[in-house]
């Protein structure tokens, strides 16, 4: 990286471009003349990144575009005319075009960027009417597609980028019309909406036939029926942007057949517990402050697959760890701040032979905890550690799989 070179001689120009990899230079604010353009790319076939350019005359986007890697450009704002566009796209040989930075284009403008023979990035587009633009961005598009910079979109482009069959991501959108959502309704992939902050019903029931992830992170609030009609959702469903849930919703949601993210819960009541252990698929609940419950805790881990994070727990119940314990994959706990006693350090090691465990909360140990966490199998992480006796560093350091600050590793 040479980020901070704000001016560059021809001749220097040259000696770069013979480099064989990726060439950053963000730093510049102006090509002074389509020759010093010529020099940067003659020799490159890596990655190019100018993003410092806030402006491009033709000549100099003309030799640009016969850049033969990846091509950034992330710093224009406008481009200023459709022949600007054209000179970009029209010999162009980047595998991959990035204007990441504009934020609107004109009709003549999009039109010639869809001509554009490799892929073409556009994620600081604010809106988005051209169908034609919208058809090359799916076209080209890798399996994930991110335009969260949309704030407003078409019937016919939302019905067009809808037929993209990888991921979409369109986090900019704050409301959604019931048209919209029954064309992004037909997208095959996981869908992300995380910028909406309401649903309409009839947004929810459209929503509700996609078939694919769908995260509506946005969501602060749920109310009884919009959960009722989004349990009928088949695919992985992320709420992770509640706060609360009542027992109504609990229930609801546990009709839910796919996965079911609850990050953003950090407390739960009994009686919304024992709703959401009639859910069938996979719950995750990472950001849990407490867990006493060893049915809840039985049921994460028989959710969780191959990790575990409870990274927010600060409170453990002895219950809960012992089958936390037996996970069958790596379990962090990184919110664990103290070990209350050493017998809930061994219901933590018992099982758990040969799997990694990571408590780097934990800023001290009692020497009777550090004994007993010395003898797990597997790897384990207390990089948190800020005091320690000198018997139980010891006791640590005796076992080569644990993962000790600097200070405690002599």
């Amino acid at each position: 990286m040479l980020d901070g070179l704000t001016t560059l001689s021809d001749e220097a120009a040259e000696v770069l471009a013979k480099h064989d990899g990726s060439l950053s230079l963000v730093g510049l604010t102006t090509l002074s003349s389509a020759p010093l353009a010529e020099r940067l790319v003659r020799d490159s076939q890596g990655e190019l990144y100018l993003d410092g350019l806030t402006t491009l005359s033709d000549e100099a986007a003309k030799v640009l575009a016969q850049h033969k890697g990846v091509l950034s450009l992330d710093g224009l704002t406008t481009l200023s005319s459709a022949p600007l566009a054209e000179r970009l796209v029209r010999d162009s040989t980047a595998w991959v075009l990035h204007l990441d930075g504009l934020t609107t284009l004109s009709d003549e403008a999009a039109e010639a960027l869809t001509q554009h023979k490799v892929s073409l990035s556009l994620r600081g587009l604010t809106t988005l009417s051209s169908v034609a633009l919208a058809e090359k961005l799916v076209r080209d598009s890798d399996p994930v597609l991110q335009l969260d910079s949309l704030t407003m979109i078409s019937d016919e482009a939302a019905k067009t980028l809808a037929r993209h069959t990888g991921d979409l991501g369109l986090n900019g959108l704050t409301t959604l019309s019931p048209e919209v959502a029954k064309a992004l309704a037909q997208h095959k992939g996981g869908l992300s909406l995380g910028g909406l902050t309401i649903l309409s019903d009839d947004a929810a029931k459209a929503l509700a036939q996609h078939e694919g992830g769908l995260l509506l992170n946005g969501l602060t609030t749920l109310s009884d029926e919009t959960a009722k009609t989004l349990a009928q959702h088949t695919g992985d469903l992320y709420l992770n942007g509640l706060t609360t849930l009542s027992t109504e919703v609990a229930k609801a949601l546990a009709q839910h057949k796919g996965g079911l993210s609850l990050g953003g819960l950090t407390i739960l009541s009994d009686d919304a517990i024992k709703a959401l252990m009639q859910h069938k698929g996979r719950l995750s609940l990472d950001g849990l402050t407490t867990l006493s419950s060893a049915a809840l805790a039985e049921k994460l881990v028989r959710d969780a697959g191959g990790y575990l994070s409870l990274y927010n727990l600060t409170t453990l119940s002895d219950e809960a760890a012992e089958v936390l314990a037996k996970h069958d994959g790596g379990l962090s706990l990184d919110g664990l701040t103290t070990l209350s006693s050493a017998a809930l350090a061994e219901k933590l090691v018992r099982d758990a032979q040969g799997e990694f465990l990571v408590l780097d909360g934990l800023t001290t140990l009692s020497d009777e905890a550090a004994e007993v966490l010395a003898q797990h199998k597997g790897g384990l992480s207390l990089r948190g550690l800020t005091t320690l006796s000198d018997e139980a560093a010891r006791a640590l350091r005796a076992n080569p799989k644990i993962r000790l600050p600097g200070k405690f590793r002599r």
